[in-house]
């Protein structure tokens, strides 16, 4: 059962334990993860096909930073949804220009109307892959046709696995990158380019990974 389809106490349950975990964790997560050159180089991408005052959601904002600051300095509407209020506390500090609302990704709707693309940078990793697919159909919903998706995920073969995280209790999901073209391909997207890159975060108390980065194009239909 996804948690989509299961009961509301559920997915309330399920939200409250993720969201309570990067309450937790807060400004450590950018201390953790100093170097984002993947995150920054495709939302470098993104911006060269976007012209200014383009509307842009980022899903799992976090701290704001780097994504939603890239997107404010270079002229774009720039919507943030995360489901922990410390780090949308931190968003609006660091991002002042932007909007940044308490919204689980399963949440989105059309009352936010249509953005001209969306990022997605490991915010996929704390669902389960039944839900996974259910994420990405309420982006690909939001999202004008044809417009652009950059999303991470890190590579490894796991579905809703407990995990401590920077000290935190979350639950953890991952791909191979054939499996995860194929989960992106599926929910109405095709990709343009692709990237993996070898990250050691600046803690011992998160392993070294594999990121992989998809830019894609949301399908006319």
């Amino acid at each position: 059962m996804t948690i989509e389809s299961g009961s509301g106490n559920a997915r309330q349950e399920y939200r409250a334990l993720q969201a309570e975990a990067f309450n937790r964790i807060g400004g450590r997560y950018d201390e953790a993860f100093p170097h984002k050159d993947g995150q920054i180089a495709a939302g470098e991408w993104l911006i060269k096909q976007l012209q200014p005052g383009a509307r842009v959601l980022d899903v799992g904002c976090g701290t704001g930073s780097p994504t939603a600051q890239q997107f404010a300095a270079a002229g774009c509407e720039v919507t943030g949804v995360d489901i922990s209020p410390v780090m949308l506390d931190l968003a609006r500090t660091n991002v002042p220009e932007g909007t940044f609302l308490e919204l689980d990704v399963l949440e989105l709707d059309g009352s936010l109307g249509t953005f001209d693309a969306a990022t997605a940078f490991f915010a996929l990793l704390m669902l389960p892959r039944a839900d996974i697919v259910a994420a990405l159909g309420r982006i690909h919903s939001v999202l004008a046709p044809g417009g652009l998706l950059s999303l991470s995920m890190v590579e490894i073969d796991l579905d809703d696995v407990p995990f401590q995280f920077l000290g935190a209790p979350v639950r953890v999901t991952g791909y191979l990158r054939d499996e995860l073209r194929e989960v992106v391909e599926d929910a109405g997207f095709s990709v343009l380019t692709e990237n993996h890159i070898s990250y050691a975060p600046a803690t011992t108390q998160a392993p070294p990974e594999i990121q992989l980065f998809f830019n894609c194009r949301r399908n006319q239909f």
